[in-house]
């Protein structure tokens, strides 16, 4: 199969696996159990591509497979764990109040699907980065997507189990976490998340998928200014007076030395 053959396939599995969530999440009455299926969705959909592109760069092939499983697998655990024995998401559960009786036919589509969609153009780049037969080996964006993936695993993995360990101890209620990775910027999780897409784009760039740059611009965008930092930086704001304190000290997204204090 060619490219456009391939991502079509890719789609019809997507598909069918949101369904099968969503019946599920029917059956439990909890649409957030999409979020657990995220990251894994990824590594399900580049091991498929993987499968299907046996002519192209072998160690490229490895390469992105291994990155988007190792990223793929430790987020799906980490809000898996998160989750578990909490019921559903407070922003699902506010939407199912608002819909009523007619939730569970509009989480299909207001959930489900949206994120099967989303899913499913985002990871353009990591076909467009196995389906090419040259490059055969590594070249320096491949090193460059890799460097920069590593860095943004980093300060992924490195603040959730940082704000995972604050929020344990009863003694931070309502407290900012300002320690750490949190030190330098505000969403470390989400700098490090979109820093991760701009490297499998890296990657992709190497053989030839220059045009996938929209994937990581989409990522960004979401993390950024619609499911991510603009949404959670609200609910902050109200939740705790400090935080404003310590927006004033700390860089948004993008990793910085905290401004010091005025006196």
């Amino acid at each position: 199969m060619n490219l456009p053959e391939i991502w079509a396939a890719a789609g019809a599995i997507i598909l069918g696996l949101m369904t099968a969530l969503w019946l599920i999440s029917l059956l439990l009455r909890d649409s957030s159990i999409v979020d657990s299926f995220w990251g894994g969705g990824f590594v399900l959909a580049t091991w498929f591509y993987f499968a299907q592109t046996p002519d192209g760069s072998e160690l490229r092939g490895w390469l992105i497979a291994a990155m988007v499983t190792i990223w793929g697998l430790r987020l799906s655990t980490y809000i898996f764990r998160r989750n578990w024995g909490r019921g559903e998401d407070p922003r699902y559960a506010k939407w199912r109040q608002e819909a009523g009786a007619v939730w569970w036919w509009r989480s299909f589509f207001k959930v489900f699907l949206l994120q099967g969609i989303l899913m499913w153009v985002i990871s353009l780049p990591l076909l467009a980065a196995q389906v090419s037969v040259t490059p055969a080996g590594l070249t320096i964006l491949d090193v460059l997507g890799s460097l920069l993936w590593g860095m943004g695993f980093f300060f992924e993995a490195l603040g959730d189990w940082q704000l995972a360990r604050f929020k344990a101890d009863p003694a931070n209620r309502g407290k900012v976490l300002s320690s750490g990775v949190w030190r330098y910027s505000r969403h470390p999780n989400y700098f490090g998340e979109a820093a991760m897409w701009w490297g499998y784009f890296l990657v992709a760039a190497a053989a030839g998928g220059w045009w996938t740059v929209f994937s990581p611009v989409l990522m960004t965008v979401l993390l950024l200014r619609v499911s991510g930092v603009t949404l959670l930086e609200r609910n902050l704001k109200q939740a705790k007076p400090q935080y404003r304190e310590y927006i004033e000290a700390t860089s948004e997204f993008i990793p910085w030395f905290p401004k010091r204090k005025r006196s």
